[in-house]
């Protein structure tokens, strides 16, 4: 009998433990590093396996269930930088942070309860962290710096997901992908190059904050799109804050996107060939939606920066506003400031979700490390795009090649009104450009919520984009 090569060191680190949900159905937790090798080839010939890093995955699978009809879902989120600690537990996992909400947060050290509204009740749950975040790191004496760019990223993710499918059984389950924020590029990217490359076909793609296409976000030079395409959210901003007085927010919303899409990116075009009373409309119609001051609107020439309008809103009442959530506010110590110096909903959730996650790895599902958890690190910078050269990042033509290659899947979009980050009428604007047929359009749902990037901060989104979720995962909108 032949030996059996065993692969070189290092060797997966993982710990087992079981639970049960708060409805009583038992379920098992595997947490820690898998180990990524490539083939290594010398002169033609094959020289065996080399690791190249240890990705740190956290799995929760439902005890009994058949692997033949039980969905799973493999999650991350997104920076890049960013680990999988906000979907973990802010929506998907069986437990979850309790942190409070804009205006009423809770103090330290915070809170984990059980979360009755978890995924895992109808799919078993992946969470990754891809390399450099979380305990994932390149293997000993490799380098990180070729998995921190878009293709590296994607191919290391990707075998990630071919590697738990295949040791757990599951290439006969249906299959989704659910990222958030830049995670939500990795997993269009994901949908095609699994495919392409493995023949891993899925179900469904999950996209929470969505930003496929950059060049609907970049304040550039010669780039008015992203100006119009943030006014419904500065205007849903402005709403929360008070100043549209009692009308509805979606009377709000409407107003804005119809001068989005017509009026101002007309006037925008026009530049210096605008006469005096257009200029003056135009300045009245955008102070109106944003509630940003005439004199502010026309000072910068009718175009009105992210960050420059977090900083600006409430300025009178010595306030900045959140970027990931504008419904929370800060105090800057300078109040005159062009930028503010942090965002204070990011202030917000940093600490308990950092707490909550350290703890809970440790004490809870029995896994130990001494690394720092990089909850969301800079060390992936700079982040590589080298792929798009001369052209703004987008993956739309990668979603549109996997739908087109894969009429079965389908496209979940969650969107929050008052994100700053990834706004939800870009989102918009980009499924309308989505590469598909007409067929195929009922393919894609797009939900809404009150609340920014991180929705689920909010209880009573929380509560409704679990339900959605779990119901585009059951398929019932079929």
């Amino acid at each position: 009998m032949s030996e059996v090569t065993q692969p070189a060191p290092p060797a997966d680190n993982l710990v087992t433990t079981s639970h049960s949900l708060p409805s009583g159905e038992a379920y098992t937790a595997v947490t820690g590093t898998m180990v990524l090798r490539e083939e290594v080839f010398t002169d033609g010939k094959f020289d065996g396996l080399r690791p190249k890093a240890e990705m740190f995955v956290t799995a929760y699978t439902l005890d009994g269930a058949d692997p033949l009809t039980r969905p799973v879902t493999f999650a991350f989120n997104g920076g890049p930088g960013s680990s999988s600690v906000w979907l973990h537990l802010g929506v998907f996992g069986p437990r979850r942070v309790v942190m409070g909400d804009a205006g009423a947060l809770l103090p330290p050290p915070y809170g984990l309860a059980d979360n009755e509204e978890s995924l895992l009740k109808v799919s078993d749950l992946v969470f990754i962290d891809p390399v450099s975040t979380g305990y994932s790191r390149a293997a000993e004496g490799e380098k990180a710096e070729p998995y921190h760019g878009f293709t590296g990223d994607l191919e290391s993710v990707g075998e990630l997901i071919r590697l738990w499918t295949t040791r757990n059984g599951r290439w006969m389950s249906p299959k989704f992908l659910a990222g958030e924020s830049y995670g939500t590029v990795r997993a269009a990217g994901l949908a095609d190059h699994l495919q392409s490359r493995y023949g891993l076909y899925l179900n469904g793609v999950i996209l929470i904050s969505s930003v496929l296409d950059f060049v609907t976000g970049e304040f550039n030079e010669g780039n008015d799109l992203a100006y119009a395409l943030y006014l419904p959210t500065y205007a849903a901003i402005a709403h929360y804050h008070g100043l549209h007085g009692d009308r509805p927010l979606a009377d709000v919303l409407r107003e804005a996107e119809a001068f989005a899409d017509r009026d101002y990116l007309w006037a925008l075009a026009r530049g210096s060939r605008l006469t005096r009373e257009e200029r003056a409309a135009t300045v009245a119609r955008i102070a109106a939606l944003t509630g940003l001051s005439e004199d502010y609107v026309d000072r910068v020439n009718l175009r009105i920066e992210h960050i420059r309008f977090f900083t600006e809103l409430l300025r009178s009442r010595r306030l900045t506003v959140g970027r990931l959530d504008g419904r929370f506010t800060g105090w800057d110590p300078d109040a005159g400031r062009e930028h503010f110096s942090a965002d204070p909903s990011m202030n917000a959730i940093m600490g308990p979700y950092s707490s909550a996650l350290n703890h809970y790895l440790r004490a809870e599902l029995g896994y130990a490390n001494d690394l720092p958890y990089e909850v969301l690190t800079s060390r992936v910078q700079p982040w590589s795009y080298k792929e798009f050269e001369g052209a703004h990042v987008t993956v739309v033509d990668k979603l549109g090649a996997a739908m087109r290659a894969n009429p079965h899947l389908r496209v979940h979009v969650a969107c929050g009104y008052h994100d700053g980050a990834t706004p939800y009428y870009a989102a918009e604007h980009t499924l309308a450009h989505l590469p598909v047929p007409a067929d195929l359009a009922g393919n894609v749902e797009v939900r809404y919520y009150e609340a920014g990037h991180m929705m689920y901060v909010h209880e009573p989104s929380r509560l409704r984009q679990s339900a959605d979720i779990a119901a585009f995962v059951r398929g019932d909108h079929a």
